[in-house]
């Protein structure tokens, strides 16, 4: 993942890119409340030199 002032992209492999899926799918679980959110950090759960990401789930918006 890398980005600029205005936009932002997110590179991935097909198994990546159904993580993200995954972790999106979670956030919409009707069980799930406002405001939770997921934290990935590079090399953690992102790959090194990946910039921290928080998918946030926002029901106002």
């Amino acid at each position: 993942m890398y980005g600029s002032a205005t936009e932002i992209t997110i590179a991935a492999n097909a198994a990546g890119l159904r993580d993200l899926a995954e972790q999106l799918m979670s956030l919409a679980d009707p069980e799930l409340r406002d405001g939770y959110h997921v934290h990935l950090e590079g090399g953690i759960n992102l790959e090194d030199g990946s910039i921290s990401l928080i998918l946030e789930r926002d029901d106002k918006v």
